[in-house]
C-alpha cells in the first residue's frame, strides 16, 4: 500500500479537484483498491463523491480511536474507490494532535488499512499545521498543486524548505494547476518548470463541482481527463521507483 498526500500550504489551488481525479485514475485506470481519505473540515471531497450525509460518529473519532477507521469508510459510485469522509469535527484536529503528542498517529492508522487498499490518497487541509506534520510523516509521496501565481509558487518553496529543515525524506511532486496558456504569466510560470505536470484551466475541469464526479467519469476523452491520467501515471512511476 502506498499513501499519496495532496497538499498545499495555500488554499484555492485546485487541491480537492486534483485529489478526487487522481483517486478515480487510481481506481479506474490502474484498477487499484483505492481509498480517498478527506482530512479537510470543509469536506469538499466528501461532498463531490456523494458522501455528504452525516454519520453516527464524527470524523475526528478515528484519531481518538473511539471508532475504527474501517467502520466509517463508505463505498462510492466508482468501482474500487472508497471514501473516508470528513466533517466539521476536523476543525479541532490540530489541537487534538498537539494535545495527543503522538507524532505518528496518522501513520499507524494508515497501517491498519494497508491490507484493504493498494493506494490511499489524502485530501489535506492547507497550512503548515500539526495535521500537515502528521501527513509529512505518513505519506510516501506528496503531490503539491501550484497555481501559476507568485503567491502559490512562494507557498511551494516554503513547503520544500520546511521538509529540508526537518530532514524529511518524503518526495514532493509539484504540479502546475489551473493553467491558462492564453495568459502570459501562466506561460512564463510553466516555462520556468517545464518538467512539472500540467493541469489546464478548463470548463470541463470546473464541471467536476457541478456534476460531483471526476472528469474521467463524464468526459474521458477531454484534455482535462488526459492531463489527470498522465499525472497519475507519473505518480505510479515515482512510487515504483521508490519501491526498488
Amino acid at each position: 500500500m502506498a499513501t499519496i498526500a495532496v497538499y498545499s500550504l495555500k488554499g484555492g489551488v485546485g487541491k480537492t479537484t486534483l485529489a478526487i481525479n487522481l483517486a478515480w485514475a487510481s481506481a479506474t485506470r490502474s484498477a487499484r483498491r483505492t481509498l480517498l481519505w478527506d482530512l479537510d473540515p470543509q469536506a469538499a471531497a466528501t461532498f463531490l463523491l456523494g458522501g455528504d450525509a452525516g454519520g453516527r460518529h464524527p470524523a475526528q473519532a478515528i484519531f481518538s480511536k473511539d471508532v475504527d477507521a474501517a467502520k466509517l469508510i463508505r463505498a462510492t459510485a466508482i468501482d474500487r474507490l472508497a471514501l473516508l469522509p470528513a466533517d466539521t469535527s476536523l476543525r479541532q484536529l490540530d489541537q487534538f494532535f498537539h494535545a495527543l503528542d503522538k507524532k505518528k498517529r496518522l501513520s499507524r492508522l494508515l497501517g491498519d488499512l494497508a491490507q484493504d487498499f493498494d493506494r490511499i490518497l489524502l485530501d489535506c487541509p492547507p497550512g503548515l499545521t500539526e495535521t500537515s506534520e502528521q501527513v509529512m510523516r505518513a505519506a510516501d509521496l506528496i503531490v503539491v498543486p501550484v497555481a501559476p501565481s507568485p503567491l502559490s509558487q512562494r507557498a511551494f518553496a516554503e513547503v520544500a524548505a520546511h521538509l529540508v529543515q526537518r530532514g524529511a525524506k518524503v518526495p514532493l511532486m509539484p504540479v502546475h494547476t489551473m493553467v491558462d496558456r492564453r495568459r502570459k504569466l501562466h506561460v512564463e510560470a510553466v516555462a520556468r518548470h517545464p518538467d512539472w505536470p500540467v493541469i489546464p484551466m478548463a470548463s470541463i475541469v470546473e464541471a467536476v463541482a457541478v456534476r460531483r464526479a471526476p472528469v474521467g467519469a463524464f468526459a474521458p476523452r477531454s484534455t482535462g481527463a488526459r492531463a489527470f491520467n498522465a499525472l497519475w501515471q507519473a505518480i505510479e512511476q515515482t512510487l515504483a521507483g521508490r519501491a526498488r
